[in-house]
């Protein structure tokens, strides 16, 4: 059997199935069977035991009747004169008188009190008269007992015959102990009814039949050789149970090991048994006939249906099985000689297997021959779609239509989408002068590739000088060299409509299998074509994309460093390029520990940062740390962020780092601080001179003059100006950053507005002051409130940092539409380094100079967001010598609200949720 059908699963297998069925129907007619033996032979030999007891009863019954009458007699006899008073004479005739009546008694005899033989009848020669018989046994029971009973069997020594001795104790009336009375009872006569049972069965059975006295002695038996044996010695235990009372039939064993069936009962009146015997070969005989009858029909009807199941899987079931085999085999193996060979040999049978097998094998033919083709249509596809280059696709799809075909030209004619024909994108053995003049016009009404694409189904011209349809391209064919030709559409969605179009150089008309095939290859090619276009297509996506999360990444203001599980940089972006001095494209593949090496060489604590970052590196969950820098414009801080990298199956693939700047942050820390500390200090300033003259002035103990009244409370109303300016500087520079700042525009003569600010001011202006104001530039449009307190603050700063003794310029020209203001002084100068801070909030430079001038750092905060209000801008003037803010404030009507900023004013603390 082969490997397929040793694998078989038993529920798929008929032949077993079939089995199955069988055994069904078997076991149960088996068992049925084997029941009705078992039943019937219990039944049979149940009944021969019943039929031995029977016997053994009757035979019981009639041996204990002539017990009783021997026993009646001599009881009768002791009574008579005679036998009591021991007179020879009268026990003559009376003896003489029962023998005659009475053929089972041989001897009547009386013995005297002493044991001695008073008489006997018969009389004889070998008289035993005067013979002392006291040794006997039954002559010993007699003198202990008054009832009358049976003795065991013995030879008679008077008649030398077998016999057993009906004993009757004679005693007088005083009691005395008189002799006994006696008769022998002729066992031959017993064994003679034995015998006539015996004849009844056939002479080989060995049946027997006896009778035990109650020393287990066989005092009658069918065979005479057998009387006075002894049975306990041949079946000891049968006779005890006989002897005992019992009643049963058994299979024994005798010697020399003879299977027998004996029953047995016992006779209770005398204490004797009745034993029946015979072979269980006899006794058995028809139910083991029987036995061995169901034996053989059973066996004979296994036998049958075996040789039916044998026939059915020789003439069914193996055929099935090779037929199973060859199905399998199809398109995966090739069978093997002598299996082929058997099925030929069962395609000649006449029946139905022969025609099922011729059937099976026709089809074997034409599916090895659909599997070639569909083999070499997979492997053409396979080659096709090996690539995903449009031309290489293309080029590949003609070679294997040769291949597949065996034809001489091919070409695959597609719509150029740019310039709206359809022309031959790749071609096979077409020459170049065809080539370049196969132009097709979609709105061309006969062409085959159009109708073809335009219906959808192959179309085939196959005679191109008898078709009438070809006749305009006929003069092209001659050309060409080809007769017949079809256009197989190939149907795709996103690349545009192609046709695969066959030549033959001789008519030829294409046949149903060939253009199935055809077809099949051009889905096949179209999925290949499609897949080529979309991959184009995607792939000029996906670098689109990864150009533009390039350029996101590297535009980032922090740092990343992506790196492998082996330690080296896979991608890491400008900033980290600027951070390490390593040129962005030298980065790849360098081992990150150079790269961190060359960042923090810049670090004061370069060690120990070093082993913080490595530390992070190397735990699963990743952390941050955080490293200052020095560098060309100052201390920075960096933030570095450690984390793991994994797939979307969460396997580790790398590490990155992220570089986050946050010296902005700590700045605006540093600017929280400075900010309650500046506040504090010019609140705590005015209000304890408040507090102070005010106590001052109300003490009790102390009267001051009007003058020093008058001084006291001009300081406490400048005071009061002071901290009321304060304020409302804090609340102007809150409403700039809250975006609700409202402007009320109107003309202000300029000159008059600078002297009211220098007059107004709590510095000696007047006397510095020096003004150049173009005549286009007198007056101009702005709200004149928040216009003063940018002049203010401007030429206050100039007064407060620029020497008592220099002068305070204030120019004015019109540029453009705007009107721009200059405000100059002979001061220190601001550091270029603090030049670009100096409009936040808060923000002071700290030198001797500024911390000795009282200010809370808001003034240019507030003067870049009123000129920005007004839609104009404010800056510092480069010079090297002394200080120049210029602002301009456009000549227009404005709107009345804040002016969204490019750059609004840093906010003077953090909001909430900021960092």
């Amino acid at each position: 059997m082969s490997p397929s059908r040793s694998r078989l699963p038993f529920y798929q297998d008929l032949g077993l199935q079939l089995l199955l069925y069988y055994a069904l129907v078997l076991i149960p007619v088996l068992l049925a069977a084997l029941s009705f033996d078992r039943f019937l032979g219990e039944r049979l030999q149940a009944d021969a035991r019943a039929s031995d007891l029977a016997l053994a009863r009757a035979i019981a019954q009639e041996t204990d009747t002539v017990l009783q009458n021997a026993l009646q007699a001599v009881r009768q006899m002791a009574t008579y004169p005679a036998v009591q008073q021991a007179d020879p004479e009268g026990m003559r005739d009376l003896f003489q008188a029962i023998l005659t009546t009475r053929p089972d008694l041989n001897l009547i005899y009386r013995l005297a009190p002493d044991g001695l033989m008073v008489y006997h009848y018969p009389e004889g020669p070998r008289t035993t008269v005067g013979i002392n018989f006291s040794f006997r046994a039954y002559y010993q029971q007699a003198l202990h007992t008054n009832t009358p009973f049976i003795s065991a069997g013995r030879i008679s020594p008077t008649t030398q015959q077998p016999v057993a001795t009906a004993v009757m104790p004679i005693y007088n009336e005083e009691g005395a102990f008189q002799g006994v009375v006696a008769t022998n009872i002729k066992l031959q006569f017993l064994s003679h009814a034995l015998r006539n049972i015996a004849r009844h069965y056939p002479p080989g059975n060995d049946f027997q039949v006896m009778i035990l006295d109650s020393t287990g002695k066989v005092i009658a038996h069918n065979n005479p050789a057998m009387l006075l044996s002894d049975m306990g010695e041949i079946l000891p235990d049968i006779t005890n149970r006989a002897l005992n009372g019992e009643t049963g039939s058994e299979i024994a064993y005798a010697p020399p090991g003879e299977e027998i069936l004996v029953s047995y009962l016992s006779i209770p009146s005398v204490n004797w048994g009745v034993v029946v015997r015979r072979p269980t070969a006899v006794a058995f005989a028809t139910q083991r006939a029987l036995h061995r009858l169901i034996l053989l029909g059973a066996l004979g009807f296994v036998l049958i249906g075996l040789f039916f199941w044998l026939s059915l899987a020789r003439q069914v079931i193996r055929p099935l099985e090779d037929l199973a085999e060859l199905s399998q085999s199809i398109g995966q193996r090739e069978l093997p000689p002598t299996e082929r060979l058997r099925l030929h040999m069962l395609s000649q049978r006449p029946d139905q297997m022969g025609y099922l097998v011729k059937s099976l094998l026709r089809m074997e033919q034409t599916i090895q021959a659909r599997l070639q083709e569909l083999s070499t249509l997979l492997e053409t596809s396979a080659s096709v779609v090996s690539t995903l280059d449009t031309q290489t696709v293309l080029n590949r799809i003609l070679e294997e239509v040769e291949r597949l075909l065996q034809v001489d030209k091919s070409a695959i004619i597609a719509l150029d989408e740019r310039r709206g024909i359809f022309r031959a994108r790749a071609s096979r053995n077409l020459t170049k002068n065809y080539i370049e003049r196969l132009v097709i016009d979609p709105a061309e009404p006969v062409s085959v590739t159009l109708r073809a694409l335009r219906s959808g189904e192959p179309i085939q011209v196959s005679d191109t000088e008898n078709d009438p349809s070809f006749r305009y391209a006929r003069p092209r064919a001659r050309a060409e060299g080809y007769r017949a030709v079809i256009a197989i559409p190939l149907h795709t969605q996103h690349a545009p409509p192609t046709a695969l179009v066959v030549y033959r150089s001789q008519p030829h008309v294409f046949t149903q299998a060939e253009i199935n095939l055809l077809t099949s290859f051009a889905n096949h090619a179209a999925m290949a074509i499609e897949n080529a276009t979309l991959y184009e297509r995607s792939d000029m996506r996906l670098q689109a994309q990864t150009r533009r999360l390039q350029a996101l990444i590297q535009s980032l203001d922090d740092g990343l460093i992506l790196e492998d599980l082996h330690g080296r940089v896979v991608y890491a972006n400008r900033r980290i390029s600027a951070l390490s001095g390593i040129d962005l494209a030298a980065l790849p593949n360098t081992p990150v520990d150079t790269l961190l090496n060359a960042i923090l060489e810049r670090c004061p604590q370069g060690e120990e940062s070093l082993a913080a970052i490595t530390s992070l590196r190397e735990q699963p969950e990743g952390g941050a740390a955080e490293v200052r820098l020095v560098g060309d414009s100052g201390m920075t801080y960096q933030r570095v962020h450690v984390f793991t990298v994994r797939d979307s199956q969460d396997t580790l693939i790398g590490r990155g780092q992220l570089w986050h700047d946050f010296t902005a942050d700590r700045e605006l820390d540093n600017l929280k601080s400075s900010l309650i500390s500046t506040v504090s200090h010019e609140l705590r300033t005015p209000l304890a001179a408040i507090k102070g003259y005010a106590t001052t002035l109300l003490a009790d103990d102390v009267q001051w003059d009007e003058t020093a009244q008058r001084e006291f409370l001009t300081i406490i109303s400048q005071e009061t100006d002071r901290l009321s300016a304060l304020v409302n500087d804090l609340l102007d520079l809150s409403r700039i950053e809250a975006g609700n700042l409202k402007i009320e525009p109107a003309r202000i003569p300029l000159e008059d507005l600078v002297y009211r600010v220098a007059r107004r001011s709590s510095h000696p202006l007047l006397n510095r002051l020096h003004l150049d104001i173009a005549s286009n530039a007198r007056t101009l449009e702005a709200d004149p409130r928040r216009l003063e307190v940018v002049l203010r603050n401007l030429m206050e700063n100039a007064a407060k940092y620029a020497p008592g003794d220099t002068p305070i310029w204030v120019r004015a020209r019109k540029v453009g539409d705007a009107i721009q203001i200059e405000v100059a002084d002979q001061g220190p100068g601001i550091p270029p380094e603090h030049r670009k801070r100096i409009f936040e909030s808060f923000y002071r430079v700290e030198s001797g100079l500024t911390r000795s001038a009282p200010g809370a750092g808001l003034g240019l905060a507030i003067c870049q967001g009123f000129v920005r209000a007004h839609g104009g801008r404010i800056w510092l003037e480069n010079r090297e010598d002394g200080t120049t803010f210029a602002f301009s404030i456009p000549q227009k009507r404005h709107t009345g609200s804040l002016q969204p900023s490019e750059n609004p004013p840093q906010k003077p603390y953090p909001q909430r949720g900021e960092s």
